[in-house]
């Protein structure tokens, strides 16, 4: 599980001269030579005209924004919705007014000379645009987002795979509500995946040149942190990793597993299970040192084959490494994500952590048994056989008081260094997991390979 920092404070830039209301928070920024207006339950701020692409557009794996708005308006003024509502007003003497036109609330206003004028707001807001000549009645623009048959793109991060699985649907659910051409940016193996699954939306690889080069809107997913309000409209924490992109587009954000290509033919004639047991974090493994053992030893005396299908056969930082169960057969590698799918269609159940073969295990309609502590069970799609233990400190990934380093192996943001490190998934225990497979052969009327079928 992987994820798109934001270490801003949230809050614009404020150049020398330029007047802001009193506000901990923007709500939007306009241009050099502009007065912002105070509203009511609003807030608002100034910068000094830089380009809208911001950082962002240094990232190769990253499609900027296009330099200027690409839409014309009348008098010279440009506009467009790529991260937010952005307006780029020629000389003048302008009064700006970005309205949510769902609720009419005026999300910001200013008055402006030349320069930019652009909504704090980057996530899916139903914009209404107003521009008029200062002192006149009437706005020259006026001008409410509408994306049906426009060129729009959704720009997911790069070398993530549980938070692509997860945020796909989405992006396909958002298409079909607007009725617009959506272009989908993500890694070349994303690309492989899933186009052709998904003939009705575009998909570029990053780095790559893109097909809408002047898109109407584009939206920008990822898992924003420090109580980031401006990327995302609720902190993903509090809804799920893959529900956070349903939010950010606008979308009913009930969980929907992603189409991939099924039907493979079974290279392998025994019964069996697969298994990942590797992450990119200590937290996200599971700490029980006797566990996935205790795991393998049941599921082989029952006669199966236990495949683990992790990147990497070793995985670890310093003097923590993390090696492959004893007695699982080792089907590690750096092989394509459509082989992996075939390995785990044909396997009876699979049984991992919170990480991306998981998710791309739920892809392909088998049982998933998913092992997390330091999550709570809202993070990840749904599965009757979640496995979590409630025992000790649990859950520190989804707590809105504390954010993840992405940089510290180790992180254990509660009991780091203390007798109670990772307690949350030592706790979990092999019986307890166990306990799980026994069920989940039950409910899916499976038999014992060694018991035949």
């Amino acid at each position: 599980m992987s994820s798109q920092k934001n270490d801003t404070d949230n809050v614009a830039e404020v150049s020398s001269g330029v007047q802001q209301t009193p506000s901990s928070q923007a709500q939007g920024t306009c241009g050099a030579d502009s007065k912002a207006r105070p509203l009511s339950d609003v807030t608002a701020a100034a910068n000094s005209g830089k380009s809208a692409q911001g950082n962002l557009a240094q990232n190769p794996f990253v499609v900027p924004v296009p330099a200027i708005p690409t839409q014309e308006g009348p008098l010279g003024i440009r506009y467009d919705f790529n991260d937010g509502a952005r307006v780029l007003l020629p000389e003048g003497k302008w009064h700006v007014q970005i309205e949510d036109a769902e609720s009419d609330n005026i999300i910001f206003a200013c008055d402006s000379g030349a320069g930019w004028v652009l909504s704090a707001k980057k996530y899916y807001i139903p914009f209404r645009i107003k521009v008029w000549i200062q002192g006149e009645k009437e706005p020259v623009l006026n001008h409410t987002l509408d994306l049906s048959g426009k060129e729009v793109q959704i720009k997911f991060p790069v070398g993530t795979l549980g938070d692509i699985i997860g945020w796909l649907p989405y992006a396909e659910r958002f298409q079909k509500k607007h009725n617009c051409a959506a272009e989908l940016t993500l890694a070349q193996n994303m690309v492989d995946l899933f186009a052709a699954q998904y003939p009705q939306l575009f998909f570029t690889a990053v780095p790559g040149k893109v097909k809408f080069e002047k898109p109407y809107a584009s939206y920008r997913l990822g898992l924003f942190f420090k109580g980031n309000n401006t990327d995302q409209p609720i902190d993903f924490r509090m809804v799920g990793l893959h529900k956070t992109a349903a939010y950010i587009l606008g979308v009913d954000p009930g969980e929907e597993a992603p189409r991939v290509r099924l039907g493979s033919e079974r290279k392998i004639k025994e019964r069996y299970v697969c298994i990942a047991v590797k992450s990119s974090s200590q937290a996200k493994f599971w700490n029980n040192g006797c566990g996935w053992e205790q795991v393998v030893k049941h599921l082989k005396d029952m006669g199966y084959r236990v495949l683990c299908i992790d990147k990497e056969p070793v995985v670890g930082q310093g003097f923590i490494w993390n090696r492959m169960p004893h007695g699982a057969e080792d089907f590690t590698g750096n092989i394509s994500l459509q082989e992996r799918v075939a390995l785990l269609e044909h396997a009876d159940f699979f049984i991992g952590l919170s990480s991306g073969l998981s998710w791309l295990a739920w892809c392909t309609h088998i049982p998933v048994i998913l092992i997390s502590g330091f999550t709570l069970p809202i993070c990840e799609f749904y599965t009757p056989y979640r496995v979590y233990n409630s025992h000790g400190c649990m859950g520190c990934w989804d707590d809105i008081n504390l954010n993840f380093d992405h940089y510290d192996f180790l992180w254990c943001p509660r009991f780091k260094n203390t007798p109670r490190q990772y307690e949350c998934t030592r706790l979990i225990t092999g019986k307890q997991v166990i306990g799980h497979i026994d069920r989940l052969m039950k409910e899916n009327n499976l038999t014992a390979p060694a018991k035949g079928r």
